[in-house]
């Protein structure tokens, strides 16, 4: 019978063979042509490295980007010395794409080579990025170019070192809070981030009350699971190329308790915790 292939499944085994070659081809070629993202890295810039909240989130959506076949790189920053920019500009002026600074920085860049998507993963610091997550991007201006030109919005920003496609950002971060406003700085920093780069946001994924992704008791576990299962369905989506639907959106900007119930329980742990100091 036929392989869903018109012409194909007939003949003797060599001209079998040959079908079967020319079809792995055909398969390449329409990946190659379409969207299907082939790497992404994970930035995470959470001090508390593999141990963090900020973790399980990246884990649960490069989980579904490996299922799409995609291949990932779960860089964490609490593992690496990358020390501050010191705005000195030689990789621009001096050694052209080449920064003085010798430390890790040149390793993580090795690792990026021909990345599709960069996820950018923090905590939420003082309704900011981590210091980390920023020492890492400031030291990015080693991809950049010293002139400047003007962009469609009428702003001026820099060239880029190397006339190829930026890689696509997707932005991870957990709060304490309930409320998703305290991401507001956050969101606005990406979105400046892709003007600045070049690119743009494939997507945003927030949790409030990021401290119960890692509890696990028989009340939060199928409430924490249902949450990294969208998780993954959106990692799933991206790597395929695809927007991820409306409803996985909804449920991933769900909290995961009332923030009542939240707050009575985060203060009697602090009091617990401080009265048996």
């Amino acid at each position: 019978m036929g392989t869903g292939m018109p012409g194909f499944g007939r003949g003797n085994k060599a001209e079998q063979g040959i079908e079967v070659l020319v079809y792995g081809l055909i398969i390449k070629l329409r990946r190659r042509g379409g969207s299907q993202v082939n790497k992404i890295v994970a930035i995470n810039g959470s001090p508390k490295g593999k141990a963090s909240n900020t973790n399980v989130m990246v884990g649960a959506f490069l989980k579904g980007a490996q299922a799409a076949g995609a291949e990932t790189v779960n860089v964490f920053l609490a593992e690496k010395d990358v020390k501050h920019c010191r705005g000195c500009f030689s990789c621009w002026l001096s050694t052209p794409g080449q920064c003085v600074i010798k430390d890790a920085m040149a390793e993580i860049l090795a690792l990026c080579e021909g990345v599709d998507i960069f996820v950018l993963a923090t905590p939420l610091y003082f309704d900011n990025i981590s210091g980390m997550l920023k020492d890492f991007m400031d030291r990015m201006i080693v991809k950049g170019d010293p002139h400047f030109e003007k962009g469609s919005n009428g702003e001026c920003r820099h060239l880029k070192r190397i006339d190829a496609p930026s890689p696509k950002l997707v932005m991870i971060s957990n709060c304490g809070f309930s409320e998703r406003s305290h991401f507001q700085v956050i969101s606005h920093w990406i979105k400046r981030a892709a003007l600045n780069m070049k690119t743009e946001v494939l997507g945003e994924f927030y949790a409030a009350q990021g401290g119960l992704l890692s509890i696990n008791t028989d009340e939060l576990r199928p409430i924490i699971t249902g949450y990294l299962r969208n998780l993954e369905n959106a990692g799933r989506a991206i790597a395929l190329g695809q927007s991820v639907s409306e409803e996985t959106k909804r449920l991933l900007e769900q909290n995961f308790i009332p923030d009542e119930v939240y707050i009575q329980k985060a203060n009697s742990y602090f009091d617990t915790v401080l009265n048996n100091k």
